[in-house]
């Protein structure tokens, strides 16, 4: 996985009001944890910022005063309205080390025709060096019939990741499409339903 490289500037002022001043000119607030160092507060341009996190797990390479490091996000806050990034959580990582991430499980094929795909879960728990961590894992259902099911044992995961998430989760199966009453059908079941109501009213 490439690195995206995004200047800090320090950050001297905090509290709600310099937050807002902040995003006012279009800059992040950011701390950076992990390894044991003392947090490292800064802000980040936020546009630069926002087509970074548009990959998932993305590498940030942070460089300016008195920083220069490796981060994963790890805490992301929106505006819930506007969407905006508010403020950033940043998870510093050394080369070499593992790390455990969530992954896109996408999918790939179709099922057999009469089979309905129904998919658990979007993401999966990894393991996995920090700087060479999966875009994601595709699972091929060409063929699926109903009663098929993949758990996370199943994944066949990319080079140097292991599992994490539970062998037996299901990620997906596939199932019977629910039956959808003939319109005769469905009005002879509501004839059905108001004759007691009717006999009971005599």
């Amino acid at each position: 996985m490439s690195e995206v490289r995004i200047a800090a500037e320090p950050r001297s002022e905090f509290g709600k009001g310099a937050a807002r001043k902040i995003r006012r000119a279009d800059k992040v607030p950011a701390v950076l944890y992990g390894h044991g160092i003392e947090p490292k507060h800064f802000t980040l341009p936020g546009h630069d910022l926002m087509i970074a996190l548009r990959t998932p797990n993305v590498l940030i390479r942070i460089e300016g005063e008195g920083v220069n490091e490796i981060a994963l996000p790890k805490g992301v806050q929106r505006d819930p309205l506007k969407g905006f990034i508010e403020h950033i959580d940043l998870l510093l990582v050394k080369r070499g080390e593992k790390v455990t991430v969530e992954i896109p499980v996408t999918t790939t094929g179709d099922i057999a025709p009469g089979g309905l795909l129904d998919q658990q879960l979007v993401t999966v728990a990894v393991e996995a060096e920090a700087t060479h961590i999966p875009t994601g894992v595709e699972v091929d259902i060409e063929g699926l019939e109903v009663g098929a099911v993949v758990t996370a044992g199943d994944l066949n995961l990319p080079r140097g990741a292991s599992l994490v998430a539970d062998a037996e989760t299901v990620v997906l199966q596939v199932s019977t499409p629910p039956t959808v009453a003939e319109p005769e059908e469905a009005a002879e079941g509501e004839a059905a339903a108001e004759a007691p109501a009717e006999a009971a009213a005599e």
